[in-house]
């Protein structure tokens, strides 16, 4: 674990070619004299990871995908880069003896396995895979503690209730206001939803995100996500969270305190500020081009969600409440159903009606082991598969 915050920081990331793991890179950048990039992984993008590794120069490099693995060994053959694959080559990547951080940006459950190596290596971790905290919370917070290193939120909401949180006990936190755009479908009926396409849904209005993710903004199960994320990163019971629809997405999150502080971090909508945050805590280095003008502010208004219209985000809160395995399901079930939509073999308001069928479906695991966790996540694409 990296302490001197002073110090060149030597970096891992993983999910190099997606949203998170592009800005990062550019954050690494602009600081050269700061970080370093040690490691880099991907899913099967041989032709952009070859580009990151000339770029910056990794001793290591993984694609998980076997064959494009094999392809960028190929394209990167008069480098001094040694290149892995597949789940062990993302657990040996996590591990490095050179890395101080690990930014674990893979989407989905792939990344649980590969941030409980890195955490057991003694290696920071920087946060953007919800998954991880919403399927393992009840394994990856026990060895946080048990290990003594970092977990840093990514997700600009939880890192602005981490911001907000700096300097005050969790003790005295009355309720954390977790905010939410309210995507592209905001005061929609669900009869105006009936007919959303996959064009519709991607037309987020304030951030730039992947596809997946994008659509989980839509449907406002990525709030259902980032509750139980919350809950598990900063110790408190479901019932202080409370999800807010702020469409400016200009306040990212706020804590109120038992004396009725409400203690809040505002920016412009730019993931590089909470990924930049995370890489240099408790330290801030300068970010140019994102000053937010209060005076071009013309307003900032809070809604209550539509839990009747959203189910998506009812489920998830039914899902946390559940515990055990439920909230894996909810996250499987979610992936491929969004997968599907993406797909147009189903339709948008499909998504939550498939989420909550599998979870009905579904016999609980109290406090599953990683095993466990992956087989329900199996069990559930099976389940779906059999349905569509």
């Amino acid at each position: 674990m990296n302490t001197e915050n002073t110090a060149h920081k030597k970096i891992v990331i993983l999910g190099s070619t997606g949203s998170i793991g592009t800005q990062a890179l550019e954050v690494v950048e602009s600081y050269p004299e700061q970080f370093s990039v040690c490691g880099l992984a991907a899913g099967s993008n041989a032709k952009l990871l070859e580009q990151q590794i000339r770029k910056l120069h990794p001793a290591v490099a993984v694609l998980y995908d076997e064959a494009a693995a094999a392809d960028l060994r190929d394209r990167v053959k008069d480098l001094d880069v040694t290149v892995l694959s597949g789940m062990d080559g993302l657990c040996e990547l996590a591990q490095m003896k050179d890395a101080d951080m690990v930014l674990t940006a893979v989407v989905g459950m792939i990344g649980i396995r590969p941030t409980i190596a890195a955490i057991k290596a003694g290696k920071d971790i920087a946060l953007a895979n919800k998954e991880t905290l919403v399927c393992a919370g009840h394994i990856i917070m026990p060895l946080i503690r048990e290990k003594g290193v970092r977990l840093l939120p990514v997700d600009s909401e939880h890192s602005a209730i981490f911001q907000s949180l700096q300097g005050h006990p969790k003790k005295r936190v009355r309720r954390i206001y977790l905010t939410a755009s309210g995507g592209p479908f905001r005061g929609w009926s669900r009869e105006q939803m009936e007919n959303v396409q996959v064009e519709d849904a991607l037309k987020h209005p304030n951030w730039n995100m992947g596809r997946k993710i994008t659509i989980d903004s839509a449907t406002m199960v990525n709030k259902g996500l980032e509750v139980m994320e919350a809950a598990w990163l900063f110790e408190q019971p479901k019932e202080k969270i409370t999800v807010v629809v702020h469409p400016q997405s200009i306040l990212h999150s706020a804590v109120e305190y038992e004396d009725g502080a409400l203690i809040g971090q505002m920016g412009v909508p730019d993931m590089k500020l909470p990924i930049q945050y995370a890489f240099t805590y408790p330290d801030r280095l300068a970010m140019e081009g994102n000053e937010l003008d209060l005076f071009a502010l013309s307003q900032m208004t809070f809604e209550k969600p539509d839990l009747n219209v959203f189910t998506g985000l009812r489920l998830g809160y039914e899902a946390f409440a559940a515990g055990g395995s439920v909230p894996t399901v909810y996250n499987a079930a979610n992936e491929r159903a969004v997968a599907l939509f993406l797909d147009r073999k189903i339709g948008f308001l499909q998504i939550p009606e498939l989420i909550g069928r599998a979870m009905q479906a579904h016999q609980k695991v109290e406090a599953p082991t990683v095993e466990q966790i992956l087989a329900a996540e199996q069990e559930c694409y099976e389940q779906i598969a059999s349905w569509i």
